[in-house]
């Protein structure tokens, strides 16, 4: 309400800022700011203004305060000569007020006033969120108000003073904020709610402006004098935490601070003080500080807001195609039609064919988000086909048996009587194994394709499968007659081909672990066959597991979707169509959602972005929201030198907190991650049902035993305490370096 009642100001009369001063009783003309607009108007120095809005000039209050005519839509000007000249003026009058004064302010505010409304949508839960969204709307209402409070409104003031500084506070609060969530120490006080003193004091200094008018001077200057020291502060937070500490979230966070700055010094401010001139305005310049809310969102919350990679790839993508159609249609209409058309009128249509290819993406994608049947087809359900390629070819454990039958599920799904799979040799330049004698691959074909791409030749189609090293090995699909592959029967091949791609790197490296194993010297001789069968069995285990979960859950959901959406498109009664779609919605929402937490748990997004802290304290974020027990946590940080290890603490704390919330049935669980001198610890203690040590390990349950392989996989130390009726307690000791092999568990 505040930023519409300040545009609401700002539009109702234009900015003329005229200077004047009483003479013999009538009001002089001694200074015009607009002097171009001045001279079209015949307005100049020596010039009585007699009336301004249709009342005597006598009339304005802030003449008392301040010898100026502010803003006005009507002036009565008397000439030397006696002559009086009535003038109206429009905002578009005079360019340079309506663009800096209400134009651009108004476009910030309404921008930043619609992503407000879309991150407090997104991210209800998120204080760091909610901080932002105050202080983007702090500084939108502070720009808008610059101008207002400028024409001397009571309103105005108050708020330009008190947002001035209540955005720097918020913005200090943001930063102790955060650096809390990155566990980065802070180097300032911790009870910043005092600060929130400052603008409390600023609105006490904004409203006596408005009943002393005399004093807004002195005011002001208290007023900035408070927000330089706040800058200060703020500056000196960044960089003594950014040198003392070298954090990559700190340097980041300092850039989206001081990048906006740059232009005002380098193009104006050190210019004007070395040179007496300036290379861009400070107007213009001012308005690269505006961004520094946007890039707090592109730097540093894009994982917690929304996909904002996801966002700009998508209107890079839209844009290029309208760009291109537009710049076709107009100089189509230009060698058509450019002598009866005006330049005005090409850009006119270039701009609203280019914008309207834009909204017309958009439109497009939301109506096939929710009516197109995506790999569904009457032919069968290719989601359901690829369940079932993918489950067959997974169970092989040797590279040529994947292949053959790779090449048997393409051919039995695609109704194909040709389908192989060659292998060319980059060493010797020539094929291992060809395509048949009825089709012929040229090498370059082979060496040019990518990963993922699926090329037509002639009656073939060729597809890349797989690249080492020494080989390259290619899907070569071919038919007595010429064939022609569906868009779904191509995306559905190029899906597979991504697994089979991962299931070779996965084969591949049991084989040659196989291998090597086999020409190492065992004490042992009967130990190899055993560790042949374990490493395959743990491999088609986790498979198998992930499969199985899948097919259970995501997959069930989205064949119903498509079930549901197939009965919609054939519906006769579409009355209540609305309805059922957004219900359809929702469910794909709900799917798309369990699926991103599916692939969290397999890859934390988090761990390569902003490191090991910011990943566990999302993982314990989502414990608490499912939590019945008090989790009682804290989380040092270390550096380690060993990136692995991060993978592994990560996977520590997955399974300890699973196994608190299946089976501890506790009241209080505490879980600590201890730097120390070499490495870490970890300590584990709870007051649930516990169990007999003895027996969890012999059962191999609760996750037990595959936390102690990952331990000794680093030569770790393992130590659980548990007792039945009286909780659980785990310690963990990971040495970079150690030698040590007492890794086996036991009770203290």
């Amino acid at each position: 309400m505040i930023g519409f009642y300040l545009n609401y100001v700002n539009y109702s009369a234009p900015y003329i800022d005229i200077e004047v001063e009483k003479e013999n009783g009538q009001w002089v003309v001694t200074q015009l700011d607009y002097k171009d607009w001045a001279d079209s108007q015949n307005i100049a120095i020596g010039d009585v203004i007699v009336k301004v809005d249709e009342r005597p000039i006598d009339h304005l209050n802030q003449l008392k305060y301040k010898s100026k005519i502010l803003s006005a839509n009507d002036l009565t000007v008397m000439k030397p000569s006696g002559s009086l000249i009535n003038i109206h003026i429009r905002h578009l009058d005079i360019p340079q007020q309506f663009l800096y004064i209400f134009f651009v302010p108004a476009c910030y505010y309404f921008l930043t006033l619609f992503i407000a409304f879309y991150l407090h949508s997104k991210q209800r839960n998120s204080k760091l969120a909610d901080l932002l969204i105050l202080f983007m709307l702090n500084v939108s209402l502070a720009y808008v108000s610059s101008g207002v409070s400028g024409r001397l409104d009571a309103i105005g003031i108050i708020v330009n003073r008190s947002s001035m500084v209540l955005c720097l506070v918020l913005l200090l609060h943001f930063l102790r904020n955060y650096f809390l969530f990155v566990k980065a120490n802070w180097v300032f006080m911790d009870n910043i709610k005092l600060f929130y003193v400052f603008p409390i004091i600023a609105f006490i200094l904004g409203f006596t402006g408005t009943i002393y008018p005399a004093a807004n001077d002195i005011l002001s200057n208290i007023v900035l004098a408070m927000f330089l020291l706040l800058l200060v502060i703020i500056l000196s937070i960044l960089l003594i935490s950014y040198f003392k500490y070298s954090s990559p979230q700190l340097k980041i966070l300092l850039n989206s601070i001081l990048i906006p700055f740059l232009p005002f010094l380098f193009l104006y401010a050190l210019p004007q003080i070395l040179f007496h001139t300036y290379i861009l305005s400070a107007e213009i310049c001012s308005l690269f500080l505006l961004l520094i809310p946007f890039s707090f969102i592109f730097t540093q919350l894009t994982e917690r807001l929304f996909d904002i990679e996801y966002h700009i790839t998508r209107l890079r993508y839209y844009v290029i195609f309208s760009l291109s159609f537009t710049l076709w249609i107009t100089m189509g209409l230009y060698f058509i039609a450019g002598q009866y058309l005006t330049m005005t009128v090409m850009s006119g249509v270039a701009l609203f064919t280019f914008s309207s290819l834009v909204i017309l993406f958009y439109v497009k994608e939301k109506v096939d988000y929710r009516k197109r049947k995506i790999l569904f087809s009457t032919k069968g359900d290719y989601i359901h086909q690829l369940y079932t390629a993918v489950d067959k070819i997974g169970k092989t454990i040797k590279i040529d048996e994947l292949l053959e039958k790779f090449a048997y599920e393409v051919s039995m799904h695609l109704e194909l009587e040709d389908v192989f799979v060659i292998t060319y040799n980059y060493v010797t330049n020539e094929f291992l194994t060809m395509a048949g004698e009825s089709f012929t691959i040229h090498p370059d074909t082979v060496e040019e394709l990518r990963l993922g791409e699926i090329r037509k030749i002639d009656k073939v189609y060729v597809a890349f499968l797989h690249q080492d090293a020494h080989y390259k090995r290619a899907l070569v699909l071919g038919h007595n007659n010429t064939i022609h592959l569906k868009d779904e029967e191509l995306l559905w091949l190029e899906l597979l081909l991504l697994y089979v791609n991962n299931f070779i790197e996965n084969t591949k490296m049991v084989e040659e672990l196989i291998e090597e194993l086999k020409h190492m010297k065992q004490a042992d001789d009967g130990q190899l066959p055993w560790l042949n069968k374990l490493l395959w069995l743990r491999f088609e285990e986790e498979k198998y597991q992930l499969a199985q979960e899948l097919h259970d859950t995501n997959l069930q959901e989205q064949l119903h979707i498509a079930r549901e959406v197939d009965v919609l498109v054939n519906a006769k009664n579409t009355s209540d169509i609305q309805e059922q779609l957004a219900k359809i919605h929702k469910q794909m929402l709900i799917s798309l959602y369990e699926l991103r937490s599916y692939c969290e748990n397999l890859k934390p997004p988090l761990l390569d972005t902003l490191g090991l802290n910011a990943a566990l304290e999302k993982l314990i974020r989502k414990v608490q929201e499912r939590a019945n027990f008090v989790l009682i946590y804290t989380i040092d940080r270390l550096y380690l030198e060993d990136e692995r290890m991060n993978l592994m603490i990560y996977r520590l704390f997955q399974e300890l907190l699973n196994n608190a919330l299946k089976h501890s049935y506790a009241a209080s669980v505490e879980i600590h991650l201890n730097e120390m001198n070499d490495g870490f610890e970890i300590i584990y203690n709870d007051d649930g049902v516990g169990c007999n040590v003895e027996d969890i390990i012999v059962a191999e349950s609760m996750g037990i035993r595959g936390m102690q392989e990952r331990v000794k996989a680093f030569n770790g130390q393992f130590y659980i305490d548990a007792h039945i009726n009286k909780g659980m307690s785990i310690r963990i000791i990971v040495k970079e370096g150690s030698e040590t092999l007492d890794y086996d568990a036991h009770s203290g």
